[in-house]
């Protein structure tokens, strides 16, 4: 089929070619490997003290010395964090200067305000807030200046108040630089960011607004990225540029969103030199002036790509403007999947801009590629080079303008062939189906909150662990695992061996893990050993049993040469009946010391085990220790989990109101921790998939600390679970991927223990599948335990109501949840570790369920978030929990400090 063509006069353009690449195109881009920015570590955190609508119209500036005094007290690689507090959510200040390698991270929902008060911003010759010949009488809100490495952070909002009223004045920022425009003058007006002599500079995921001039500028700048940077001012607002590279190399602008009252982007090269070296790419632009080059190009701008964008309602769209009052050489441009819509002029080349410039300083425009261009409503293509000795010289391949759309040509020369033609839209109708989007909302939630440093020395090993007692009350109990190493005496001689090949003796030699437990319990019943601590060594092999570890006087060590080679295996899940477990295990337990049988007769009559029967390894035994050892909960390891929880004919949506409560439930337990105080494990495998390892506090929620290191945990849904207190050091944390949803932890932590999980040097790892790929699995999404119904947002049930009261039910279409429910809030805290791509990046913390089913409950950060949720459920923390009132300190719930991606 022939492609469809369509020659038009001069004044009209729609048609098609292909023509010869220029060579020179093909090096157009940043020369850096731009990656997604890290947020780097926290060295303080200031929470805001002044609610958002209050500091809309605030003129004083009562956060300046505050803000500066924590930037220059920050080391570089560090960030200065804003958070809110109890619901305030605003920051107000005067000029702020960033130091070489500090940052600023401010957290979603957060708002730092550029005061109003032009003193605030005057150079000494107190013309900030007028207009007059010069225009340069203000310092920009935020100045980085010969630094290197610095950046802005976060998913909250600078906002530059250039809609407000001026202090002291009944106009403006905008206001005053319309009248300048009227006048003939120049504003004195502040930017907002200001980049000049720097390297390697970030924006990421911040929010700009309302700036009173330009918003972001670079100048000489080597190394600068905006990742996925919102820009938001009005369309009418004069002289607000989005973000301006002037003299700079290697920028990359890549997945943002900019609307705004002038240039979207301005590539610009003055007196300083050449900007070369610049990828924007993935982006959606709104209002503004389009992705202009120009007007200043006579330091010669080079090397430039431009792919993936998306302009809908911009005045101009590809721009290259410039004159000979500020002419030069710009070349070596690509524009590559390009889609433009509502545009008065898509595609804008000139060399003559201002119609009375003078000067000698004459624009040249060559190797110009565009290449799949559409745009899909009329507007003026404009392509006027200098004369005939310096046309503009371009390439066109797959480029289509819509119908009715004028054209203006002036000393043009393409690439293959001397008429300037373009496709038919219908040649490639699907090119823009997906390329528009809607300009994004902000969350109004950090979903992935940082530790400042100081704070982040709570989290550390020894005081994580030298605290035990009843939530809220904990005492000084020092304990140092790391001090004691296990079986670490190369001449320990053991009490007790197990060997799968050995000829047992009843005494000392066992072929079952279990069987020598027995005897050490039994032997220590008739008082016949006065060890401080018992040693089981397990020689390799596959032993194919459970082992119960019950309460005892003295603790116990189980431990092995190789993890790799000395495996407890059992395929146990919590579907199976009471009966079954029975036929397969009585004949284990028979004639076992009483605390052993125990175990196994609270389990073997149940209809079903349930989830805590299923433990492959369960301790009951304070200071119990395990080394060099693989702990398999073997169930469906031979064909995968992807469907676990369902039987054919019952397998309803996880997204309905019932969520997985009527789903046939198969948790398999690893390792039960069952409020077994000072546990170690070191080298320890333990393999499952869902709640691989369960650790519970003691009665009354004790706390019963537990302490993993060098070791291995895998599994794919709330695989490391509970409510004790437990620190995961140099430990490799590996998700399986075979469902479309994963969560490494589900901690059931007392809002009022002072510790859940820490996670220490360790390493979140997954194993290549397609959904792992994906980077949407979690790190943790806290455990709502006992649930029946949910405070914490409506069901779709007609007439629902879920109340606190006595007990945890459901009767539709009312309920009741308890306070001890609610309370059970889940603690995890991340630090030092390094974190897959299987991770959801912006949203490692998942929601306990989806909302609009029974069991939801939204993520909570911290005991701010815990506050403020019971009251949106309408629940009185102090009347009917008995709080005196909000924590304080706050309580970190859900945290990270220095972590790195890969």
């Amino acid at each position: 089929m022939m492609s469809q063509h369509k020659y038009l006069p001069a004044t009209c353009v729609a048609a098609v070619m292909t023509a010869l690449l220029f060579s020179g195109t093909a090096n157009a881009q940043d020369s850096r490997q731009v990656k997604e920015p890290q947020t780097p570590a926290i060295c303080i955190v200031l929470a805001a003290q002044m609610e958002s609508g209050k500091a809309g119209a605030e003129s004083r500036a009562p956060d300046t010395q505050l803000l500066q005094t924590a930037i220059d007290a920050c080391r570089p690689g560090q960030a200065v964090r804003l958070r809110s507090r109890n619901g305030k959510t605003a920051f107000v200040s005067g000029a702020l200067q960033l130091r070489s390698g500090v940052s600023l991270l401010i957290d979603s929902g957060v708002t730092l305000y550029a005061s109003t008060r032009p003193l605030d911003y005057d150079r000494g010759a107190g013309t900030c807030g007028t207009n007059d010949d010069k225009g340069k009488g203000c310092k920009p809100f935020i100045t980085i200046d010969h630094a290197k490495g610095s950046g802005i952070y976060g998913e909250g909002v600078i906002d530059g108040q250039g809609g407000e009223r001026i202090s002291g004045k009944e106009e403006s920022w905008w206001q005053i630089a319309r009248r300048a425009q009227r006048e003939n003058n120049r504003q004195n007006v502040p930017r907002l960011i200001e980049i000049t002599q720097s390297n390697d500079i970030t924006l990421h995921n911040i929010t700009l607004r309302n700036s009173p001039n330009f918003h972001v500028t670079l100048n000489q700048v080597d190394g600068f990225t905006a990742w996925g940077v919102r820009i938001d001012t009005p369309a009418n607002a004069r002289n607000t540029d989005g973000i301006d590279p002037i003299s700079s190399r290697n920028i990359t602008i890549a997945n943002s969103y900019i609307r705004t009252g002038d240039d979207n982007v301005a590539i610009k090269a003055g007196n300083n030199g050449p900007t070369e070296n610049i990828t924007i790419r993935n982006n959606h632009f709104y209002s503004g002036h389009g992705m202009s080059i120009g007007s200043e190009t006579n330091g010669g701008v080079s090397n430039v790509l431009i792919e993936n964008l998306s302009m809908d309602g911009t005045t101009s769209g590809l721009r290259i403007k410039s004159d000979i009052s500020r002419g030069g050489l710009v070349q070596n441009i690509s524009y590559r999947n390009v889609c433009i819509r509502n545009v008065k002029a898509p595609i804008d080349f000139d060399t003559h801009y201002g119609k009375t410039a003078t000067g000698d300083l004459i624009p040249q425009y060559r190797n110009i590629k565009l290449e799949h261009v559409q745009s899909l409503t009329p507007g003026k293509i404009i392509l006027r080079g200098y004369d005939a000795a310096r046309p503009i010289q371009f390439a066109l391949q797959d480029v289509s303008v819509a119908d009715k759309s004028s054209s203006q040509f002036e000393h043009v020369q393409l690439a293959g062939s001397d008429k300037v033609i373009f496709d038919s839209l219908a040649a490639n109708p699907q090119q823009c189906t997906q390329a528009f989007a809607a300009y994004p909302e902000l969350q109004t939630v950090s979903k992935r909150p940082q530790l400042d440093a100081q704070t982040a020395r709570d989290f550390a090993y020894a005081e994580v662990l030298k605290y035990a007692g009843l939530p809220g009350k904990e005492q000084i109990s020092p304990w140092d695992p790391r001090s004691e190493p296990i079986a670490a005496d190369p001449q320990l001689t053991p009490d007790y061996i197990v060997d799968a090949n050995a000829v047992p003796d009843g005494v000392r030699i066992f072929r079952q893990v279990q069987a020598a437990v027995n005897q050490a319990i039994t032997d220590l019943d008739k008082g016949k050993t006065s060890r401080q601590r018992i040693h089981i060594f397990i020689k390799p092999g596959t032993y194919r049993e459970l082992v119960y570890v019950p309460d005892t006087t003295v603790p116990i060590t189980l431990y092995g040469s190789d993890a790799a080679t000395t495996r407890i295996t059992v395929n146990l899940d919590a579907a199976t009946t009471g009966s079954s477990y029975t036929a397969q295990f009585s004949a284990q337990f028979s004639g076992t010391h009483q605390s052993i049988k125990a175990m196994h007769e609270g389990l073997k009559d149940r209809p079903t085990l349930g989830t805590f029967g299923t433990a492959v390894l369960w301790v009951k035994s304070p200071g119990f220790q395990a080394k060099n050892l693989t702990i398999e909960n073997a169930y469906n390891k031979d064909k995968g989990n992807a469907r676990a929880d369902c039987q054919p004919g019952n397998c309803p949506d996880e997204n309905s109101i019932y969520a997985r409560s009527q789903m046939v439930h198969h948790q398999a337990l690893a390792v039960m921790l069952d409020g077994a105080d000072k546990s170690h494990f070191d080298g320890v495998r333990m393999l499952g998939f869902q709640d691989t390892l369960y650790m519970k506090s003691g009665k009354d929620g004790q706390t019963a600390r537990q302490f993993f290191q060098r070791s291995y945990i895998e599994g794919d849904v709330d695989f490391i679970f509970g409510d004790a207190t437990a620190y995961f050091f140099e430990t490799e944390i590996k998700t399986l991927g075979e469902r479309n949803s994963s969560y490494v932890g589900a901690p059931s932590t007392n809002v009022k223990s002072r510790y859940g999980f820490v996670f220490d040097h360790c390493r979140f790892t997954h194993d290549g599948s397609s959904h792992a790929l994906a980077g949407k699995f979690s790190l943790a999404r806290q455990w709502f335990h006992n649930e029946r119904c949910t405070p914490y947002a409506p069901v779709p049930v007609p007439g629902y109501d879920c109340q606190i009261g006595e007990v945890d039910q459901f009767n539709s279409p009312t309920g009741t949840i308890r306070r001890q429910t609610l309370e059970s809030v889940g603690k995890m805290v991340v630090m030092n570790s390094v974190i897959g791509a299987h991770i959801n990046k912006k949203q490692p913390w998942s929601d306990w369920n989806k909302k609009g089913t029974l069991p939801y409950r939204p993520a909570q950060f911290s005991s701010d978030d815990y506050w403020a949720n019971l009251l949106a459920a309408k629940i009185d923390p102090i009347k009917q929990m008995g709080y005196a009132g909000p924590f304080s300190p706050v309580r970190i719930f859900l945290a990270e400090f220095n972590n790195t991606e890969e």
